[in-house]
């Protein structure tokens, strides 16, 4: 008997919607179908368990199987298989609820209209220009029976031949999704989407080399593993297993650090295992390596939705049938389920971190380098992850000893806490290039950390402002004498006048360094330390490093970098280039200077004479006197400053000394670095 009729849906045609909406994640037609088959296997399990079905199971393999000739891609099981009645009542019979909410509501999201509507099996309409279906049920009395659609609402129901219960999906590929028709694009789908499925999967036949070439044998190529590991007890589980499943996960990854086994009922149903890759200074690299399964079916490895932003670093596989196969990413991120599953997850990885600092200190210590930018990320992005993590958090110095917070606030408080109360954490973001300052640091018996993490910059931010008056402060970013000021600094002996002279005598030969700025200032750091020092000041550099992470600041990371030359007048050599510098510039400069004297006392005259009198009551004459005066002062200044720096120019060690301030911050490069090495041969 054939039976003819409409498919029972709402809108007048549902194909060409599915075909066109669902496009761009067409490939998931596979995972439905063949997870439609796992299903009808298992259900068969679950009858034969009850006693209500009481035959031989058999072989209970499904296949899936390519017909290129034909154009056909078919997917067998031997499951419970349908009646006539039941493929009316589920294949026939599809819950649509309009089409402008459809369109509207769903139309980027191609698993939200399968999961939300149950059109999984629809889904093979969108690489098929025909689907057939031979099926026959476990119930006794039985008859096989065909249903085919050739893609319009129109279907047929028929008599057919099938000896055996299950279902046949016969797919006939369309002429512009002939993709599905070659072994190696349905290998990978089933590879990505199938591996782990609780019922053995078979596509082909296992190949050997034989006579030059490969060849089929009669063994099923079983493309899944029905039991992986998440699935078992722990206990019964060695390390080694762990990580061969992390292998067989990531085939190209370093070993993990270490591993979360997740196994909860209540509230909810999860299993999976987490792993702690070594996460070096990339986060961006290290995103999006967990695998979410429903019932061991893969779902997506874009899990922000259901785990901590932070915990998307992590390696590994979650499987919840709590979590819908179809679902929505703002489905994901609102669903009360979802959001216990994720403060349980974050917690259990706290607890495992804290479990193994607790239990083996040293070989925590060893990990932290691989764990720092883990901790860092959870703790600036997860407020309850730091209540967690700041027992365990480890501050490293700069010789490679590890101590905790608490630990370390209680070695530094004596020495590094300034005449205003405030600790000071002093810190190098790279041993080398600030190894000058890190000793100076230490020499004053400092002890400095090394912070050289890609998310260390805004993790002091944030420990500034959880910790009580606590600051941190780079080594290089002031001369070491005031980086934890205890006591009114010395002043310099020098006249203004002398400080003027030494500090044009510098300033004029400084280079031109593309978005570079320089101030020179001057400082009696003592006879010991270096005649010239390049600092950076600690905010305007913190600023632009967290510019690269927030957006909104991005005025700062335009900004060019301020450094100051710091010039020790206590030093020899600085004392003998301000000498020099006035010995040679004096004749030069006493008819300026007596200028410039001059027109300070009548600008500061004029002033004077201003501030008696009200805004309105000022003349021209005495507005355009002031401005000539201080044009006049200007001009005389600029005329001071090239005297000085004719003379600073033919002036060696001024060069020598700047050069070496350079050298010593990296900064000095190209031709200015091979005049430095020439002008060292010649004074040596």
């Amino acid at each position: 008997m054939t039976q003819k009729g409409n498919i029972g849906v709402t809108t007048e045609n549902i194909f060409p919607v599915i075909k066109k909406f669902l496009y761009s994640d067409h490939e998931i037609f596979l995972r439905e179908m063949v997870s439609n088959a796992v299903d009808a296997t298992q259900k068969l399990k679950t009858l034969s368990e009850r006693g209500e079905f009481k035959g031989e199971m058999g072989d209970l393999t499904v296949r899936v199987s390519l017909d290129a000739e034909k154009g056909t891609l078919t997917i067998s099981d031997r499951g419970i298989g349908m009646t006539e009645e039941e493929i009316d009542k589920y294949i026939n019979q599809i819950a649509f609820s309009g089409v402008t909410d459809f369109l509207d509501k769903y139309k980027d999201n191609a698993n939200a209209i399968i999961g939300h509507f149950g059109l999984g099996f629809y889904s093979s309409f969108m690489v098929s220009k025909k689907v057939e279906i031979v099926t026959r049920s476990w119930k006794d009395g039985s008859k096989a029976v065909k249903w085919s659609c050739d893609g319009s609402p129109e279907f047929e129901i028929s008599d057919a031949e099938k000896e055996d219960r299950g279902t046949d999906i016969i797919l006939h590929i369309d002429d512009d999704c002939k993709e599905f028709l070659e072994k190696g694009r349905i290998q990978t789908l089933l590879d990505k989407y199938c591996k782990f499925l609780p019922v053995p999967v078979a596509f082909g036949k296992k190949t050997e080399w034989k006579d030059g070439k490969q060849v089929d044998t009669d063994e099923d190529n079983i493309i899944n593993d029905m039991e992986p590991l998440w699935t078992k007890t722990p206990s019964t589980i060695s390390d080694e297993q762990y990580k061969e499943f992390y292998r067989k996960l990531y085939p190209m990854q370093d070993e993990p650090l270490f591993w979360i086994h997740l196994n909860v009922d209540y509230p909810f149903n999860l299993t999976g295992i987490l792993y702690f890759p070594k996460i070096k200074s990339n986060i961006d690299l290290q995103r999006n390596k967990i695998q979410l399964y429903c019932n061991q079916v893969f779902v997506t490895d874009q899990v922000e939705g259901i785990v901590p932003e932070f915990l998307t670093l992590l390696h590994g596989v979650i499987d919840s049938p709590d979590i819908p196969l179809n679902v929505s990413r703002s489905y994901l991120q609102s669903d009360r389920d979802v959001k216990k599953i994720s403060t349980y997850i974050t917690k259990k990885v706290a607890d495992r971190l804290n479990g193994i600092f607790k239990d083996d200190r040293k070989d925590f210590e060893k990990k932290w380098d691989d764990l720092k930018l883990f901790i860092n990320y959870g703790m600036l992005s997860q407020p309850d992850f730091y209540d967690r993590a700041k027992d365990f958090t480890l501050l490293k110095d700069v010789d490679g000893k590890y101590f905790t917070t608490e630990e370390y606030k209680t070695l530094i408080k004596d020495a590094q806490t300034d005449k205003d109360g405030t600790l000071i954490y002093l810190y190098a973001t790279d041993k080398d290039e600030q190894y000058s300052y890190i000793e100076a640091a230490k020499a004053k018996g400092y002890s400095v950390l090394l912070l050289d993490g890609q998310l260390d910059t805004p993790c002091v931010n944030m420990f500034e402002q959880k910790w009580e008056k606590s600051r941190f402060t780079r080594v290089d970013s002031d001369i070491v004498e005031r980086l934890i000021v205890k006591e009114d600094l010395k002043k310099t002996d020098l006249t203004q006048e002398q400080t003027d002279i030494l500090s044009a005598t510098f300033r004029t030969q400084l280079p031109h360094l593309d978005h570079i700025e320089f101030n020179v200032e001057t400082g009696a750091l003592g006879e010991n330390a270096q005649p010239v020092v390049i600092t950076q000041n600690e905010y305007m550099r913190r600023m632009k490093d967290i510019s690269k992470f927030q957006s909104g600041m991005n005025f700062y990371a335009q900004m060019p970098d301020a450094y100051s030359i710091v010039l020790n007048t206590d030093h020899r050599l600085v004392k003998a280039v301000l000498e020099k510098s006035e010995k040679e510039c004096e004749e030069e400069l006493k008819p300026v200077v007596a200028e410039i004297k001059g027109l300070q006392a009548r600008f500061a005259a004029l002033g004077e004479a201003r501030k008696a009198k009200k805004p309105e009551e000022v003349t021209q004459e005495e507005k355009d006197d002031m401005t000539a005066t201080e044009k006049k002062l200007s001009d005389e200044r600029a005329k001071k400053e090239q005297i000085v720096a004719a003379h600073a120019k033919e002036n060696k060690v001024v060069h020598q000394l700047i050069d070496l301030a350079l050298l010593q911050n990296g900064m000095l490069k190209g031709e200015a670095l091979d005049s430095f090495i020439k002008r060292s041969v010649e004074i040596i």
